[in-house]
């Protein structure tokens, strides 16, 4: 047996398949100790059998966003120590004089410098005195180093002093990263600063994992973890580098919605993920595989660079539990906080500070018999009851909770513009993939602020992260820097060899090569072929509006990505007959939407057949979530029972 999980703020989701019938069970989040759910739903689903269990893990996402890791010590060279602290020239509020950015994850006191020097070319100037190895282990012993992150000058281009080190340090009895074995490239700030991430987090993965990896192997289950770059690693890899699990959740969501996108028809989507806490957008475009889960190396999360591959996700702070009210000003504001698992919504019986989950359901947009599947009643005369009291000098409670809503919808459409518009892209070309427990309320409003003609909202849409882990490959990514010509090809072809040797038997290697202008000062990725250089002149003009195809190119970085390819059931696929729903209908009920009550219909979405289309206004209940289909949207359900919505203007 095979078992997603997928750890949320608010709900952890079990995607698994028995019988070879796709199943989802939800349980709340324990946030104190995430561990708790994912063993409870592990005992629940197996029943002691054993099982492969794949799991997207917000516990070093939580640390670093919390700063609860480690208290992480960094080794480097001589009179670079200062250099995390630098950064970069950029900042990051030019004209606020009193911004004080955050202190850097190593703080002076745990920064220490050893004298040795490499040069750009490998060769080795200066080797590291044995003294100085001891004496560098007794400082960060008594400074009480719970973890250390080694970055050396130019360790990238000859790891021999950095081995020294890790090896030297070995005897402390605590996590030390490399920064040639997690991220052997050139920008000593962005490799210095992603390893010291690596090392921030490492101490708690590695007790977070090791526990669940050891009440596994108890049962002779094995445990494997999603990585930001969109594929599944085992968890001994996970723990060793977490900064490669920051996205776990989010990466999770993307494979499945393109998994189920394709199988539909859509081959440009844009994603929507909106869960409890925030909502995630993606763009996947058309094109292979590799092309259309494009990954990045320039990911930033809390200002610090993470410079491992992450599929290109943007995350606002809004979500169904995100908190509203009015600031002294006057001025209706929504999020970034939630009311999380605990206490929740209003209407879950605990919270008392109205979230957009209550906005929903006071207007009708929820039904609150009909949660889970019926499984959770909603208290809406609760609900009501605070959204009245904080609606202050509006006149209605109406208005304060369609004002939230649109409010929420007005952040999570401005990401969708800067995956989007801001990079020259019309969403009228492509399709929106809604998912999450509250996506699908929010797709259509959003969909028709941008003019998107489509909407999917596949199967299980709260549970589609956990689904993607799921039908994720195994992926394994390598790189070096290697400072080449474009038409260095035998150098390029010796060193993909080297990584190919390096990374050992997989299903399937995927080359690329970050390459740039000479004297360019960033890169842009392109696939390995015979027209490499070609195609980044194409890809330049794409990005930049411009390319100069007799300008040289430089090859800075070599990339493998190794992909071992997860068997999966072929999807249930069942013959449209057109009808018009009506064997769906569970109930009518009273919907407010565009300043005005509407009778609208509820319908049962386990009870839709392929080929039924209808109207809006309605709500389509399932287990996972709820899905609002406004005036002017007509839905269809295709034949592998996604739910597709024409939106017009």
């Amino acid at each position: 047996m095979r078992i997603a999980i997928d750890t949320g703020g608010t709900f952890t989701d079990c995607v698994y398949r028995l019988n070879g019938e796709l199943r989802v069970f939800k349980l709340s989040s324990t946030p104190a100790d995430p561990a708790e759910a994912v063993l409870a739903a592990i005992a629940n689903i197996t029943s002691g059998q054993p099982a492969e269990v794949l799991h997207g893990t917000t516990v070093g996402t939580n640390a670093l966003l919390e700063r609860k890791g480690a208290r992480t010590a960094l080794v480097t060279t001589a009179g670079f120590e200062d250099a995390l602290a630098i950064g970069r020239q950029a900042r990051a509020r030019l004209y606020d004089w009193f911004f004080t950015p955050e202190p850097p994850l190593a703080p002076e006191g745990l920064r220490f410098g050893i004298s040795e020097r490499v040069t750009s070319e490998g060769t080795i100037l200066r080797a590291i005195d044995p003294g100085d190895l001891e004496r560098l282990s007794a400082a960060i012993r008594e400074a009480g180093a719970e973890s250390v992150a080694v970055s050396l000058l130019f360790s990238f281009a000859n790891p021999a002093n950095e081995r020294a080190v890790v090896c030297s340090l070995g005897e402390l009895g605590i996590p030390v990263s490399a920064s040639h074995e997690i991220l052997p490239e050139f920008r000593e700030y962005e490799r210095t600063a992603t390893l010291v991430i690596n090392a921030y987090l490492a101490p708690k993965m590695q007790r977070y994992l090791g526990r669940l990896n050891r009440h596994l192997e108890a049962g002779n289950s094995r445990l494997f973890v999603m990585q930001s770059s969109g594929g599944i690693t085992p968890a001994s890899i996970a723990e060793r580098e977490p900064v490669r699990t920051i996205l776990s959740g989010p990466a999770g969501g993307v494979v499945g919605a393109l998994h189920i996108a394709r199988l539909a028809g859509f081959e440009q989507i844009l994603t929507f993920d909106m869960g409890g806490t925030s909502t995630d957008v993606a763009l996947v475009r058309a094109g292979s595989e590799t092309a259309a889960l494009a990954t990045t190396t320039e990911s930033k999360v809390l200002g610090m660079p993470v410079a491992v591959p992450t599929l290109e996700i943007q995350t606002v702070g809004a979500g169904g539990g995100s908190l509203a009210g009015f600031d002294r000003g006057g001025a209706l504001r929504v999020g970034p906080q939630s009311a999380g698992a605990d206490p929740g919504p209003i209407c879950y019986g605990r919270g008392t500070t109205p979230t957009v989950t209550d906005a929903n359901l006071v207007l009708g947009r929820l039904d609150a018999d009909y949660f889970l599947g019926g499984n959770m009643r909603l208290d809406v005369e609760r609900a009501r009851q605070y959204c009245d009291a904080a609606k202050e000098s509006l006149p209605r409670m109406e208005d304060f909770a369609e004002g939230v809503i649109r409010l929420a919808d007005s952040h999570m459409e401005k990401a969708l513009r800067k995956i989007s518009i801001e990079r020259g892209l019309d969403p009228r070309d492509f399709a929106l993939v809604s998912f999450g427990g509250a996506g699908p309320l929010h797709a259509c409003a959003l969909a028709r602020a941008l003019r998107i003609p489509k909407v999917l909202v596949p199967q299980i849409p709260g549970a589609l992260s956990a689904f993607g882990i799921l039908v994720a490959d195994t992926v394994r990514d390598y790189s070096r820097t290697v400072m080449l010509g474009a038409d260095d090809r035998e150098a390029l072809t010796a060193h993909f060899n080297e990584l190919e040797r390096l990374a050992g038997p997989a299903g399937l290697y995927l080359r690329s090569l970050d390459l740039r202008y000479a004297g360019q000062g960033y890169e842009l990725s392109v696939d390995w072929s015979e027209e490499f250089v070609s195609d980044f002149h194409l890809q330049h003009e794409r990005r930049y509006g411009y390319s100069d195809p007799d300008r040289s190119v430089e090859v800075v970085n070599a990339r493998l990505r190794c992909v071992t390819p997860t068997e999966s059931d072929p999807p249930v696929r069942r013959a449209c007959t057109p009808n018009d729903g009506s064997k769906a209908v569970l109930k009518s009920k009273p919907i407010y939407c565009e300043a005005a009550w509407h009778e609208g219909l509820l319908y049962s979405r386990s009870l839709l057949e392929p080929g039924a289309a209808f109207e809006g206004p309605a709500l389509i209940v399932e287990y996972s979530a709820t899905t609002f289909l406004p005036p002017r949207c007509r839905a269809s359900v295709d034949e592998y029972s996604n739910l597709i919505v024409e939106v017009w203007p």
